[in-house]
């Protein structure tokens, strides 16, 4: 009987997913003044969709099909995810007035996607996971209060640039080397990883000196500072975070100017550095060399990459059925291969609606930085939204073999603490600037 609820429920996933992003293309299309249905109906719709996945997913994981129970342990942490996405889907549109609602289902969404994954991979995890998704919408809930207190905020650039150096260095004096790389800072049983924060002060940088008028000694100021950032990710073995780092920066700066030259010869130098980097730093070599031919050398450097294109094309477009896949075998398969773990259990037709919610978190954050008219709230929608664009597509990209793998952490999805909470923040000061507009257009201010 098991088994068939099991088969019944890859159709069911996947019929959960499609009708979510239908439910999202009801709501664009509406703004766009082309009726097909009833916004706020799509809205709740959404909303109803997170909670019967969470209670589906949960169902499945807790039962225990040998003794004809349900694990106690799991129902708790099932609850309490159920308990947060009610709370978070609520207080959210209370405290951010406005604010685009497809944007919180998203987040609220695939952070329960991640969830449910942990739990299946390593129950210990999806329990931390969601007491870090449950701080981070705590701290979010701030943002507004927190702007209020200290509203012109773009004046801080120096602080936020120090801060930025500050942190990174920190961990070449601090720092402890995990999973290959320098980026970690532990705390007694808690560690982190500071360049996720300073992806938060880098954006807050960028925008605060590209707001006003660009002379050339500020392009020369930013762009060595921001090669400075890039370079100490290479030293500590961070290659997702120096590419992240780097795109953001060139989107930044093309938003700014306009001027392609200065894209172009900006990648240009970029290609160049990258040759260097590929000759000097032996990291950079296995990286690349994984990349090329993983199944060269099998059993080292390669079967990371080898297990999760096995994991990915497997079971094909319905999956094998939650729970009843190998994504274990995939080496730290829940902080960097979780999206081939989703592929495996749940189905290509999934992950690829997993991939189209980031596309409309993506479209929607476009929309908010085009409709500001102060330059820096622009800019800052842009480099948040970018970012997380960028973050998204290499880690992808890295697990399906489209690029070299580079360790980053798909957003809100795979498991890790700090990345939760500074894209939860991230997100809240999106919807910050989405609120603010819509307030002021109502009251007809002149922003």
């Amino acid at each position: 009987m098991f088994e068939l609820v099991l088969l019944f429920s890859r159709y069911l996933f996947i019929f959960y997913i499609v009708f979510y992003l239908y439910q999202g293309v009801v709501y664009v299309a509406e703004e766009q003044g082309g009726y097909i249905g009833n916004p706020q109906y799509a809205v709740s719709i959404q909303r109803i969709i997170i909670i019967f996945f969470h209670i589906t997913a949960y169902l499945i994981l807790s039962y225990i099909p040998g003794e004809f129970r349900f694990n106690t342990r799991y129902l708790i942490t099932g609850a309490g995810g159920l308990l947060f996405i009610i709370l978070a889907l609520n207080v959210t549109r209370i405290v951010y007035k406005k604010s685009c609602p497809l944007i919180w289902n998203s987040m609220i969404f695939l952070l329960d996607i991640g969830i449910v994954m942990l739990q299946r991979l390593k129950p210990a995890l999806a329990e931390k996971q969601l007491i870090w998704a449950v701080f981070g919408v705590s701290v979010m809930l701030l943002i507004p209060t927190i702007l209020k207190i200290i509203p012109r905020f773009e004046m801080f650039e120096k602080l936020y640039i120090i801060l930025s150096y500050a942190l990174i260095l920190s961990t070449l004096v601090f720092g402890s080397e995990e999973f290959g790389s320098l980026n970690w800072i532990k705390i007694g049983s808690i560690g982190f990883q500071p360049s996720e924060i300073v992806k938060f002060f880098f954006i807050f940088y960028l925008a605060s000196v590209f707001r006003k008028r660009i002379e050339l000694k500020q392009l020369i100021t930013t762009g060595v500072l921001s090669a400075g950032i890039v370079l100490l990710f290479v030293i500590q073995k961070d290659l997702g975070s120096c590419l992240i780092f780097f795109l953001t920066y060139m989107a930044m700066l093309y938003i700014a100017t306009s001027n392609v030259f200065l894209f172009f010869a900006g990648m240009s130098c970029a290609s160049i550095a990258s040759i260097i980097a590929y000759n000097l730093f032996s990291h950079v070599r296995v990286r690349v060399s994984a990349w090329r031919n993983p199944w060269a050398d099998i059993d080292g450097g390669g079967y990371q990459i080898v297990q999760s294109l096995f994991a990915i094309s497997t079971w094909g477009f319905l999956g094998s059925g939650l729970t009843k896949g190998m994504p274990e075998s995939i080496p730290v398969v829940e902080r960097d291969f979780i999206f081939s773990a989703i592929c495996e259990e749940f189905g290509i037709i999934f992950a690829m609606g997993l991939v189209c919610i980031f596309i409309m978190i993506f479209f929607r954050g476009i929309k908010i930085a085009l409709r500001c008219e102060r330059r820096y709230y622009s800019l800052l929608a842009s480099g948040i939204t970018t970012m997380f664009a960028f973050q998204s597509f290499i880690i992808i990209g890295g697990v399906i073999k489209l690029i070299p793998m580079t360790g980053v952490t798909l957003p809100f999805v795979n498991y890790g603490g700090s990345s939760v909470v500074i894209s939860i923040i991230m997100i809240g000061l999106l919807q910050w600037i989405e609120s603010y507009y819509e307030i002021r257009s109502e009251e007809g201010a002149d922003y």
